[in-house]
């Protein structure tokens, strides 16, 4: 081998980018080995690969380049391990951060996916929705403006605390102070957002203050249980239910079903994806035996 390469034939030896080389050398990071002095071209020895190894290996690391520089000529193996260290943790963050961020996408994914079929309309049988209905199967039309029970799998989530509602209060008041106890409760706000009817009774008499908001975060403690739900959905702002109370309540009373547990209301369309707030839309579901 020569004694010394250009920088192509010192990029193509290391394979480091030329425009990489450069840019070490104009930051003072790595420098070749001789510079002519008439054209400025770079010069770089083989056995400075040791170096460029060195600094491609903690760059791969996502190791900043200026901490890298500050090791470089006093580099043992205590400072590196501590600077790897100090790394794992920066990286240990990141990726709970993209695990939360994945989960945050699945879950409104699973939200609005939901919804735009409600809007368009689907089949269903004995409460599963079909994928291929075919004429005369027995199934039964499920769009915005249905009553339905449903099969429903078990759904986790954080439940917030007790509501205080004030007369004549604003629905404002309560939602900001679930808003404001979300850091002491370890929740991000980032995640669908819904709330918590103790029962039917409650729901009926004020829709639109519910007991508890609750966060659809999966890793939630709260459990809403797998099995067969009364639904129904409605168009509108925030704690705007207009009659659904009443019609999921005689719906209940004309099939002869029981009502039990909580209502939980879940925005399957809100200001995420949807700019006319009068066009959110929500689900309203409580359990049925």
């Amino acid at each position: 081998m020569k004694d010394q390469l250009t920088i192509k034939e010192f990029a193509e030896f290391t394979g480091i980018e030329t425009t990489t080389l450069r840019y070490w050398d104009d930051i003072g990071l790595f420098s070749p080995a001789k510079r002519n002095p008439e054209n400025k071209y770079r010069y770089y020895a083989p056995e400075q690969i040791i170096a460029v190894n060195f600094i491609s290996v903690l760059s791969r690391l996502t190791i900043p380049l200026k901490a890298i520089a500050e090791e470089e000529g006093i580099r043992t193996p205590e400072s590196i391990v501590r600077l790897i260290e100090q790394q794992e943790k920066q990286l240990d963050m990141e990726m709970r951060r993209l695990r939360e961020n994945y989960s945050i996408i699945h879950a409104r994914l699973e939200l609005i996916n939901y919804g735009m079929r409600v809007v368009e309309g689907f089949q269903m049988k004995d409460g599963i929705r079909l994928n291929n209905p075919k004429p005369g199967d027995g199934s039964e039309a499920v769009d915005t403006d249905s009553i339905v029970v449903l099969e429903r799998d078990e759904k986790p989530y954080i439940l917030g605390p007790l509501n205080e509602w004030s007369e004549g209060g604003s629905f404002y008041e309560p939602f900001s102070s679930f808003c404001k106890r979300a850091d002491e409760m370890r929740m991000n706000l980032n995640f669908p957002i819904g709330a918590l009817h103790t029962d039917m009774e409650s729901f009926i008499e004020a829709p639109g203050c519910p007991h508890h908001f609750i966060s659809l975060d999966p890793t939630g403690d709260r459990r809403r249980p797998e099995g067969r739900y009364l639904i129904g959905f409605v168009r509108g702002y925030y704690g705007e239910f207009g009659d659904l109370a009443q019609r999921m309540q005689a719906y209940a009373k004309d099939n002869n079903l029981r009502l039990t547990g909580p209502v939980y209301s879940m925005y399957l369309l809100d200001e995420v994806c949807i700019r006319d707030f009068n066009n959110y839309l929500v689900q309203c579901s409580v359990a049925v035996i």
